[in-house]
């Protein structure tokens, strides 16, 4: 079963990216991301897309500028999310048949990244915007749009965002920080996605 949970990998490392990796998506989470601002950030994501390709969205995070996502494109990588909204980093990642999404704060970054055609919002930092901020936005959304909450949002949190409209979360820290052992990290993946399930209903 899919879980609609991105895992955020700051600082992951290239030689710990296939066993964390592995980890991940044997405990139920099958969309990660490497963010740029990583050590060595592509050869980490290719060594993710060349073992869990088929089976896994890999990708990058804290992707700025088109070059970015087109490097990220090259090593096989087809998500690409980003802190904040900019119509060119959208567009070029839908051109290579990546998905996009973009970090947007208010209506007006929320509309422009939809009609630059990415795929799904990630409201960040989510923990500002809070569920009230979300609940205020969803109703005035195109029917259908995908958000994700970014920030702030966790497994002792998880029901409150839904029931404000959150379609799924990215999780950074309380899944993977560098340091932690793979076991530590297939532990908080495993109880994070506990959490979702029960909240999800």
């Amino acid at each position: 079963m899919s879980r609609p949970i991105i895992a955020i990998l700051r600082g992951l490392q290239p030689a710990e990216a296939a066993n964390v990796g592995h980890a991940l998506i044997e405990s139920g989470i099958n969309k990660i991301e490497v963010p740029l601002n990583s050590p060595d950030p592509l050869n980490s994501i290719d060594s993710l897309a060349s073992s869990f390709g088929d089976q896994a969205l890999i990708g990058a995070g804290t992707v700025l500028t088109p070059e970015q996502a087109e490097a990220v494109s090259q090593v096989g990588g087809k998500l690409i999310v980003s802190p904040n909204y900019d119509a060119e980093v959208i567009v070029r990642s839908v051109a290579l048949n990546m998905q996009s999404w973009p970090g947007v704060y208010t209506p007006t970054e929320a509309f422009a990244a939809l009609k630059a055609g990415a795929t799904g919002l990630k409201l960040f930092p989510g923990v500002t915007a809070g569920p009230s901020g979300l609940a205020a936005l969803r109703p005035v959304l195109p029917s259908g749009t995908l958000v994700y909450a970014v920030g702030g949002a966790g497994p002792e949190n998880f029901a409150e965002w839904i029931k404000a409209g959150a379609d799924g979360f990215g999780i950074g820290s309380a899944l993977f920080k560098p340091g932690m052992s793979v076991a530590e990290i297939a532990g908080q993946a495993k109880r994070i996605v506990a959490a979702y399930d029960e909240a999800a209903g």
